[in-house]
Order: C-alpha cells, then sequence, then structure tokens
C-alpha cells in the first residue's frame, strides 16, 4: 500500500507541472485523496464489508468531489487532475498510469447487473467533461477528447474525439494520407489532426480528394494499356517551395 501511495504521489510530478512537493500534493490534491480513499473502500468491499465501503466512498465524495463506487478496479499511478465531477461506475476497470481529467465520467447504459461500465488499458488519458459509456473497452495509449461522447470500443493509441466520438489520428491513416501529401510538397498533417482549425480540416479534405483521384488515374491508365493504347505515366508535380510576390504566396512548380 505504501508502495502504491509513492507511485501515486510521484507520478502526479510527471503529469502535472504545477506540483510544487510531496506535502503540497498529500494536503491540497483532490483527486489523490480521491485515489487514497477508494484505495480503502475498494479493500472494504473485496473484505464482503459493503455498507462500510459505500460509507467511506461517500464520505471521499464529499470531501473531494470525486465520486468513485467502491467496486471499481483501479491500477497503479492513477491520476485524477482537477478531480471535481469525475464519476467512475462499479464495473468501471482502469488499469496502470490512466489519468482522468474533471468532469468525467466512466458510466453505465443499462439497469442490468453484471459488466455494465467501460475497461480502461494501461496509458489511457480521458479529456475534460468526457462521458465513456457502457461496457466498452479502451484501447492501451489511447486518447478521449474533451467533451467526447464514447459508446463504442476504441482501439489502441489513438485519439477520438466527438460526439459520438471518432478516430481521428490513427496510425495507419496518418501514414495513408502523409504519402499523398509529400507528392505535393505540402504535409497539412505537421498540424494536429484533432485541432478544430477549419482551413486545416478544409485542406486535410482536399488531400483525401486528391488521393482518391490518384487511384481512379492510376486505375484508368491501366485500363488503357490493356485496351491497347499507349499512355505513358506522367510525374506529378512537387511544390518545392515558395516566394513571396506583391504580399502572395506564388508556388515554384517542377
Amino acid at each position: 500500500m505504501l508502495i502504491w501511495l509513492k507511485e501515486d504521489i510521484a507520478c502526479v510530478f510527471e503529469r502535472d507541472p504545477a506540483a510544487q512537493s510531496v506535502f503540497e500534493i498529500i494536503t491540497t490534491y483532490p483527486g489523490v485523496h480521491a485515489v487514497l480513499i477508494h484505495r480503502l473502500s475498494h479493500r472494504c468491499w473485496m473484505a464482503d464489508f459493503k455498507w462500510l465501503a459505500r460509507f467511506i466512498a461517500h464520505l471521499g465524495r464529499f470531501l473531494t468531489g470525486v465520486e468513485i463506487h467502491p467496486g471499481a478496479v483501479i491500477g497503479r499511478r492513477f491520476f485524477i487532475d482537477h478531480g471535481m465531477g469525475v464519476v467512475i461506475g462499479e464495473t468501471a476497470i482502469i488499469g496502470d498510469d490512466c489519468t482522468l481529467y474533471h468532469g468525467v465520467t466512466l458510466g453505465g447504459t443499462t439497469w442490468n447487473k453484471g459488466k455494465r461500465h467501460p475497461t480502461l488499458r494501461n496509458g489511457v488519458v480521458i479529456g475534460a467533461g468526457a462521458k465513456v459509456l457502457g461496457p466498452i473497452e479502451i484501447g492501451a495509449g489511447a486518447r478521449v477528447g474533451s467533451n467526447s461522447v464514447v459508446l463504442k470500443d476504441v482501439p489502441a493509441g489513438v485519439t477520438v474525439v466527438g460526439i459520438p466520438a471518432h478516430i481521428v489520428d490513427s496510425q495507419a491513416k496518418k501514414a495513408e494520407l502523409n504519402e499523398i501529401a509529400s507528392k505535393i510538397g505540402f504535409n497539412a498533417y505537421g498540424m494536429t489532426a484533432d485541432m478544430p482549425d477549419p482551413i486545416a480540416h478544409a485542406i486535410n479534405q482536399m488531400l483525401d480528394h486528391i488521393q482518391v483521384l490518384d487511384k481512379q488515374i492510376a486505375t484508368l491508365q491501366t485500363a488503357v494499356n490493356k485496351a491497347g493504347i499507349n499512355c505513358s505515366e506522367t510525374p506529378i508535380n512537387t511544390l518545392n517551395g515558395c516566394e513571396i510576390e506583391d504580399g502572395y504566396n506564388r508556388s515554384k512548380l517542377d
């Protein structure tokens, strides 16, 4: 138990640059208090002291603003930043090194008994105000954007945003889009894909469209060549740089 406490304190220094000292963390961080109280109430729950466990959890909610059911299973180095308004249901399972921000709900979507709350694998980060609902699984290292509503399983290592949540930066998608972006000498994906920037979004949509056109042209060239018409492939021009003229960017084509 003491080892877990040391780890819980150490992880605060890693994830909160505002943390100044161990004494400050122990005395002023409600997220840390909530986790410590839960570890006690969970032990009572597992020892079949159900009412005592619920009462301890109730006191923890009153003191910290964080409501964690004593039946929830929480791993090591779990950090709740700010804490207020966090709700974690009875059958929730949280792996090691997970982080939750204020206003997060790990809730259920049914009144039936049994597994009805989410499972978070190791290293998951859930942004402020997000709602993760139902007996779904959030893969290791995944991130959930602020105020998102997650109703389906999330693969490992991706970021999901929106209502309902959708993937915005899967590695496979990034690699596919970067390939076409490199052909025109401009990579809009240097920006994070989940930024709410309408210009970046429009550019990304154009790159998607260009990729589809490239595939269609390649298919047409193959069909024309098979029909006996010589259609040689013309290399796509690339943008190697930009020069400024009259206050505007003018692209130099090869």
